[in-house]
């Protein structure tokens, strides 16, 4: 008898892992939209620092992430067990500041390009996480200026980022697995917010080490077939590299509107079947090459859209605020 329950129980625990791994399956295919924006930004967000530091704010920020997520889980789990209703006007919050601070960085970049240089290219004399300027011969120790690095500040930008593109996975992830137990929830939420993280920042210190890597190829020696390859393929990573870090600043920001601004389409009713029924193309019929295409960008433009003038309007309001504040 005792043998027989055992045996019922580990087939009972074997057939609830293997639902918890299609239904893991299922939510990381959903997830995998968010993912490209999501690797584009953050790793926008933490490109400009000095080489020897790349690889530990990347590090910082994955902690930060991982905080986020003990955050989170525990919180969306807990939402969506007793006030289901409250995820969405959250996640709308969210969008809401992530097109804010999209804006807020296309207006520094194009009216204070100084700040903007001075945030992304830290100083020599900051180039450690935590590190301050050297103190004065005879100042007191109150006189030292406690302001955070620009390496800090970017650290601290990129975590609260990564705060709202978590809910957004977790979210999503929350959505597909509505129908299960909360242990299945919480295993599945669990388990796509760690391979989420690792695959991002993974991905993030891949791409912010990429020139490190063009040049170790391009120094290699030797006649041969490797050698000579790996000299030009170094060569081509070092000559892509400088353009693809451009790139990403432009991709990033483009990012905060897109996933913003289709966080609130999501949030705004009847929004999203409004722009479908612009863009929708009857499959009946014979498009021509810009219908297909309108269909096919429309929505992510029309978030992308709805992200720059709530951005926009929130910059106002928030600059508005301050000023009567001061």
């Amino acid at each position: 008898m005792a043998g027989g329950s055992l045996l019922t129980l580990l087939d009972d625990i074997a057939s609830v892992l293997d639902d918890v791994a299609l239904m893991t399956k299922a939510a990381t295919k959903k997830t995998a939209g968010v993912l490209g924006d999501d690797i584009a930004l953050n790793a926008q967000q933490v490109t400009g620092v000095v080489s020897n530091r790349e690889l530990p704010v990347v590090w910082a920020v994955a902690k930060g992430s991982f905080v986020n997520k003990l955050i989170l889980v525990p919180a969306a789990l807990a939402i969506s067990a007793f006030i289901p209703a409250a995820i969405t006007p959250l996640l709308m919050v969210g969008g809401l500041y992530l097109c804010y601070e999209g804006v807020e960085k296309v207006v520094h970049s194009l009216f204070r390009p100084n700040d903007v240089a001075h945030l992304d290219v830290p100083p020599k004399l900051s180039t450690a996480a935590g590190a301050v300027a050297a103190p004065v011969a005879g100042a007191e120790a109150s006189d030292v200026p406690t302001s955070p690095t620009p390496e800090q500040v970017k650290i601290q930008a990129a975590i609260r980022t990564d705060f709202i593109l978590s809910a957004e996975i977790i979210a999503i992830t929350l959505g597909t697995v509505a129908a299960v137990s909360f242990v299945s929830q919480a295993i599945v939420v669990s388990t796509v917010a760690i391979i989420m993280t690792v695959g991002v920042y993974g991905l993030v210190a891949g791409i912010v080490k990429l020139d490190d890597g063009g040049l170790y190829l391009s120094q290699r020696r030797g006649d041969g077939f490797i050698p000579r390859v790996s000299r030009r393929l170094g060569s081509a990573i070092l000559t892509m590299a400088p353009w693809l870090m451009k790139s990403l600043s432009i991709v990033g920001t483009i990012a905060m509107f897109l996933v913003g601004g289709s966080i609130l389409m999501h949030g705004i009713a009847g929004a999203e079947a409004l722009v479908h029924d612009y863009v929708h193309i009857d499959a009946a019929g014979s498009p021509g090459l810009w219908n297909v295409a309108l269909n096919l960008i429309g929505p992510s433009l029309a978030s992308a859209i709805l992200g720059i003038v709530a951005g926009a309007i929130t910059l106002l309001v928030v600059a508005g605020v301050k000023r009567v504040i001061r």
